[in-house]
């Protein structure tokens, strides 16, 4: 990947700001503008100069990951010796992302710094690299491709084991082991299977619960894969389904549908947050759907844009996004249908199409 194009992209961004200098020690952002996967890295940006500092348990691990630019490896804190750098560099004013950035931890930067430079060198420029990776480049979307391409896998597989009497907790751990053997690093997040009554909690985390004879069972999983992450939700009912469950089903389908077909470049994330809430408001469920449409999706789970009301950021070519409205029926039940989409120059490709959405009742 070419991490000195994007090193070069984000010290653009910074001298629009009135930046010199910028200091970057988010891990994604750290990965995202030199390949290192460590957890200690403080990457410092000064003119045409770049610097990444982390502690000798990633001697060997930035050796084999980094080119490109200078690492030093030492037992002193990595953003103290980053702050001392770009000091020495004669920057003037250094960028810092304060969304990632502690007042503690703004302070001990500070301490770094000769006197002088205490109160003006170090200015807050929020999420400078997090927008630069809203974007996804070429060989980026080879890794979200294989990431998205994994997760629809363990779909169909998982199924086998939704059956009533398990419990949610099996049935993610089935998924799970799945997602390992099929190469998966970690899933991306905290697996969700939330079946019967539970399923109403749009965030139900996998517990011994007992899947019903019926009732709907909503399943939101995503990998980790080669850095970069999955996610996709489907609904399933276990034995037949009364009319209401069916249409509020069909509902949501809907409303998914309408969502994915919003996406196109220069549309504003609150439009297509809309497509989707208007199907619900007319079937008169928009009061039980308590979440955004979407969000970004990449090195991290959750990344910008964020998909929801009164959004004006608007898509470009290139960002991976999640659609996935639900209706959440307190004491009754809840459908989520989520899949991961691709801004394309004429619209938007689902990533995971794979696997289907369309009713499924076991």
């Amino acid at each position: 990947m070419n991490q000195l194009k994007r090193r070069r992209a984000a010290m653009r961004i910074a001298a629009t700001a009135g930046m010199d200098a910028l200091l970057v020690t988010h891990p994604p952002d750290v990965r995202y503008l030199t390949g290192f996967t460590g957890s200690n890295g403080a990457l410092a940006l000064s003119g045409g100069r770049a610097c990444l500092f982390t502690d000798g348990r990633y001697k060997t691990q930035a050796k084999a990951e980094v080119t490109g630019l200078r690492v030093v490896v030492e037992q002193k804190p990595a953003t103290t010796l980053a702050a001392e750098w770009l000091a020495a560099s004669g920057a003037k004013r250094c960028g810092f992302d304060a969304t990632q950035t502690t007042v503690a931890g703004l302070e001990r930067l500070r301490k770094a710094l000769p006197a002088k430079l205490h109160r003006a060198f170090f200015a807050p420029v929020e999420g400078l690299v997090a927008r630069l990776r809203e974007v996804k480049d070429a060989d980026e979307l080879v890794l979200v491709r294989r990431a998205a391409d994994l997760g629809c896998s363990l779909f169909e597989g998982v199924l086998e084991h939704v059956v009533a009497g398990a419990t949610e907790a099996e049935v993610a751990a089935a998924l799970e082991f799945k997602a390992r053997m099929g190469g998966a690093e970690a899933m991306s997040f905290e697996t969700i299977i939330a079946s019967g009554e539970r399923s109403a909690l749009p965030h139900g985390r996998a517990t011994t619960a007992k899947l019903p004879r019926r009732g709907f069972c909503t399943m939101d999983f995503g990998v980790l894969l080669d850095g970069y992450c999955s996610d996709m939700t489907r609904t399933v009912h276990l034995g037949k389904a009364s009319q209401r469950e069916w249409d509020v089903y069909h509902s949501v389908l809907e409303a998914q549908q309408a969502a994915v077909a919003a996406v196109v470049p220069g549309i504003s994330c609150g439009e297509v947050d809309e497509a989707a809430r208007s199907v619900l408001r007319r079937a008169k469920l928009d009061k039980f759907f308590s979440h955004s449409t979407g969000h970004g999706v990449g090195l991290e789970i959750h990344e910008g844009p964020r998909l929801a009301a009164k959004q004006e950021q608007v898509l470009e070519t290139g960002m991976v996004v999640t659609i996935e409205p639900g209706v959440y029926l307190p004491g009754e039940f809840g459908i989520r249908i989520e899949d991961m989409v691709l801004v394309t120059q004429t619209g938007g490709e689902v990533l995971t199409a794979a696997s289907p959405k369309a009713w499924i009742e076991l």
